[in-house]
């Protein structure tokens, strides 16, 4: 029995755009606008606390947090969010996707607060604190991406979903803009009132103490966007894909949408005994799974991996360019406040330029030219420009062709967000059967996170000299830059132009048919033999 004849998924399949389907972007939005503020953050205020806490006095440099100690600052939260990822992933599917929907905006208020107050009697003591709270509030982070997602795409219509789950994401992008803008206004009222000379003029004097609460306030205000959230999400209903299809409760299922969509719906809790009993139960690792999604799931998991190992990466990268490209001078020329307002300005205009236009483009072309095919063109063109910059690096340092520089280093940017950035987010909230849909955009996106992690330690240990010791101010010793770190990038690229190839395009198409739950599976052929393999058929691990 088809799926699509069960009247509250035809219902929500054919609707027009209307006020809810706005709200659902905006409350699932806020929660990534948080998230997105509360990751960046840290890489704007990050310089200060070296200032503020690892100056030695007569090194003839500012301070500076150990390389290792910044990677895992950064590190810490990134395995918050794979722990959050595969936890609230799980159940999601196991009990409902808004049941825990609140708890994990509460967990990223609780981050972010707590992470301004991060205490301690040495400088030691502040950071651990610090990658505490941090921990948790990825925790939260990684919550929010299998919920989000996943409700925004079971809430959409098929012939716009695409849009409405990249609308979702792309409030990522004005969250990194209001990160960047936040600490400009912090640093710039601090350096108003507190003025301090250059660190070569005074170095005593060129962190005032007043600096320690500028970066508490900036890393404090991710909690207000989340605050606003998470009244409106407790008050969002069930989405009815989970409610018939997993829970079995239809009745409930057509009284949610009817409220929801103003219009009467039936509940035919006799087809949707039906369609339980002809699809049967089945998990992640059984032979069933694995002959219908095991590689849309490995593609899924390729795909984040690969894009967030280069996505992290050319973040670390961007404070080596600004400063080859003069963006922010050498750190010994200016007081601690502001490098810190430099160094915001330099991330805001990446920012407005490349990485918020990027996402906006996938909303409007997603459900046009189709989710695969903005992947594939994001991968490659990264690759090439990357490729670009890295064979002619030591030319476009030079005066005169920086402009090059930093218009191709922005395109990068663009171009992950108009590309795997919105795709590896979107696709894996509409491949997979509604029972498993969570768990498995959790797997995901847990393994994009342990991308950023290897990407992000992998630049750390990069920056260290061949005997073991720490490298130069930039992170970079000189036998290993730019260029060869832009060489393994491009690189990676075209491993996720190679695994794009394993994921099906669901543009137009229901969600259950996409997933093969209409009784129609297409993506794969499947033999009554196949129909029959339950979940005592294990692949071993």
């Amino acid at each position: 029995m088809a799926l699509e004849k069960l009247h509250a998924l035809h219902a929500l399949d054919v609707a027009e755009t209307q006020r809810y389907h706005v709200r659902a972007v905006v409350i699932a939005g806020m929660g990534f606008f948080a998230d997105a503020y509360d990751l960046f953050c840290i890489t704007l205020v990050t310089k200060l606390l070296g200032r503020i806490y690892y100056h030695v006095p007569g090194r003839g440099e500012p301070g500076r947090i150990p390389p290792r100690l910044e990677a895992a600052i950064a590190g810490v939260t990134f395995c918050g969010m794979v722990v959050g990822q595969l936890l609230f992933g799980w159940l999601g599917d196991k009990v409902g996707r808004k049941k825990f929907y609140g708890k994990t905006i509460m967990l990223m208020i609780l981050g972010s607060f707590l992470s301004g107050l991060s205490f301690g009697s040495t400088a030691g003591g502040v950071m651990a604190t610090l990658c505490f709270f941090r921990f948790w509030l990825g925790v939260g982070i990684g919550g929010d991406y299998p919920l989000s997602a996943t409700i925004m795409s079971e809430y959409a219509n098929k012939r716009t979903r695409g849009s409405f789950v990249a609308a979702v994401f792309a409030m990522e992008g004005l969250g990194v803009l209001a990160g960047c803008i936040v600490t400009l206004v912090v640093s710039a009222t601090f350096q108003a009132r507190f003025a301090a000379p250059a660190y070569e003029e005074d170095p005593a004097a060129s962190t005032p103490p007043q600096a320690d609460y500028a970066w508490r306030i900036v890393l404090m205000v991710g909690a207000i966007p989340a605050c606003f959230t998470y009244h409106w999400r407790m008050r969002m209903p069930e989405t009815a894909r989970y409610t018939a299809l997993v829970a079995r409760d239809a009745d409930k299922a057509a009284r949610d949408m009817s409220r929801v969509l103003e219009v009467d719906v039936t509940g035919e809790p006799d087809k949707v005994e039906s369609i339980a009993r002809d699809r049967g139960d089945y998990g992640v690792f059984s032979r069933r799974f694995a002959r219908r999604h095991g590689a849309h799931l490995a593609g899924a998991v390729a795909c984040w991996f690969v894009l967030d190992v280069v996505f992290y990466s050319q973040n670390i990268l961007q404070e080596k360019i600004f400063s080859d490209v003069k963006w922010v001078a050498r750190a010994r020329t200016m007081s601690a406040l502001e490098e810190t307002y430099r160094v915001g300005r330099a991330h805001a205009i990446i920012a407005l330029c490349g990485t918020l236009p990027g996402y906006w483009f996938t909303v409007a072309f997603v459900d046009v030219v189709g989710r695969k095919a903005i992947q594939f063109l994001g991968f490659a063109m990264m690759m090439g420009f990357m490729l670009v910059i890295a064979a002619f690096y030591d030319s476009l340092i030079s005066p005169g062709r920086r402009i090059w520089l930093v218009l191709m280093y922005t395109f990068t940017f663009f171009f992950a967000n108009f590309g795997p950035n919105s795709t590896t987010f979107i696709l894996p909230a509409e491949i997979f059967p509604a029972h498993l849909r969570t768990t498995c955009h959790g797997i995901s996106a847990a393994a994009g996170k342990v991308g950023a992690i290897v990407g992000t330690f992998g630049f750390m240990y990069a920056g260290q000299k061949a005997d073991g010791s720490e490298a130069n101010e930039t992170g970079y010793p000189s036998g290993i830059g730019v260029r060869a770190s832009l060489f393994v990038l491009a690189a990676s690229n075209s491993l996720g132009i190679l695994f794009t190839c394993f994921l099906p395009e669901p543009m137009g198409r229901s969600l259950e048919e996409v997933s093969g739950e209409d009784g129609e599976y297409t993506n794969t052929s499947t033999s009554r033999d196949d129909a029959d393999v339950g979940d005592s058929q294990i692949i071993p691990l």
